[in-house]
């Protein structure tokens, strides 16, 4: 029965923020083993002030984007509310431009993303399922629908269930890039975190469009606008990935 409360010594558990305090612990915990096993180029103070970039852009930009799904809404309830609401796709793109300026600043020539990679699809994995047992009190829930997989997320009706469907698909990006961890000496540094992006933006503008979102330009949500942003950011490196792959098929 969703959504999922239970209730521990009279006190009504929180999973959804339980679990969301769990992804960054874990995330991190494993970019810590993945830094000690591996022989990053970036000296430890240089990577100190990436990161410190990736939290103040990331900060920014979840609570910016998540402002813009629906201004009018956020606007009414109030500086607090809008403080506490944020979306993950505002804290990627805001991470990014973070790291990109951090990197400008200190003058940082190596790529960074990688090492980041597979700690942040952990964490949003795990998060995603926080989100999925919160039911409809997380906007994480898709439009009614009579589809097979259709789910009663705890109003009633049959909806998609969004989250779940991430879910699966991080799972299956997470031990795809771990394969491609196997080749990462063939790959050029950085090519993971563009994989992961590239991947992550095409699948959230897709699945946009069975959320029930209300505030709509051109009939595209802010969410998708975003995505967009950032496929043109990775403009070059798509048009690498088409031209490889073409040449693949040719040989075939």
């Amino acid at each position: 029965m969703l959504p999922f409360e239970p209730i521990l010594f009279g006190i009504k558990i929180n999973v959804h923020l339980l679990l969301e305090y769990l992804a960054f612990f874990a995330g991190f915990r494993y970019y810590i083993v993945l830094r000690r096993k591996s022989n990053d180029k970036i000296s430890s103070n240089n990577r100190l002030s990436i990161l410190i970039g990736a939290v103040f852009g990331a900060l920014f930009f979840s609570r910016l984007v998540a402002f813009l799904e629906n201004p009018e809404f956020h606007y009414q309830q109030g500086w607090l509310h809008i403080l506490n609401n944020k979306t993950i796709m505002g804290g990627l793109f805001g991470g990014l431009l973070g790291v990109e300026l951090s990197k400008k600043i200190i003058g940082e020539k190596q790529s960074s993303g990688d090492l980041f990679t597979l700690p942040i699809i952990l964490g949003i994995l795990i998060g995603r399922i926080g989100c999925f047992l919160a039911g409809i009190k997380e906007f994480t829930y898709g439009k009614e629908t009579s589809f097979i997989l259709g789910m009663d997320l705890g109003d009633g009706l049959k909806r998609h269930p969004i989250a779940l469907y991430e879910v699966f698909f991080l799972l299956f990006l997470f031990f795809y890039v771990l394969k491609l961890c196997q080749k990462k000496a063939m790959l050029e540094n950085g090519t993971l975190f563009k994989i992961f992006m590239i991947t992550y933006f095409s699948f959230r503008f897709c699945i946009e469009f069975i959320k029930p979102n209300t505030f709509l330009i051109l009939g595209l949500s802010s969410i998708q606008y975003l995505c967009l942003i950032c496929l043109v950011y990775y403009a070059k490196t798509i048009k690498k990935g088409l031209v490889y792959a073409r040449k693949k098929l040719y040989v075939l």
